[in-house]
């Protein structure tokens, strides 16, 4: 299993989660190429099952996830998750103390579960 070896930055704060989601529910934007919310951190949660990331700039590298391995999802950074299964799962959302200024524009569907 190729596993993240990554957390959330310190002082990270929650401000927001989708739902969750399974293989017939989840958000369709999140299976293909956008961004977290502008500014934010995400953490995707496995809650049963795995699941499968990918950075699109680095798609070779095929990240798994399962419940005792979360995605942190950095900001600005184009991704994607793969569907590979039975799965539950949900996306949370971090505020982080340092945001990046060269944002991005593109689709970021986790926009609309923040506080």
């Amino acid at each position: 299993m190729n596993y993240q070896n990554e957390t959330l930055p310190d002082g990270a704060e929650k401000v927001g989660s989708t739902p969750s989601m399974n293989e017939e529910t989840v958000v369709k934007g999140i299976l293909k190429n956008h961004l977290a919310p502008k500014g934010k951190h995400g953490l995707v949660v496995v809650e049963e099952g795995t699941l499968q990331f990918v950075w699109e700039d680095d798609p070779e590298n095929v990240l798994d996830a399962d419940i005792d391995h979360p995605i942190v999802i950095f900001p600005e950074r184009f991704h994607h998750v793969i569907i590979t299964g039975k799965v539950v799962f949900r996306v949370e959302f971090y505020l982080v103390p340092v945001v990046d200024p060269d944002a991005k524009v593109g689709d970021r569907p986790g926009q609309d579960y923040l506080k």
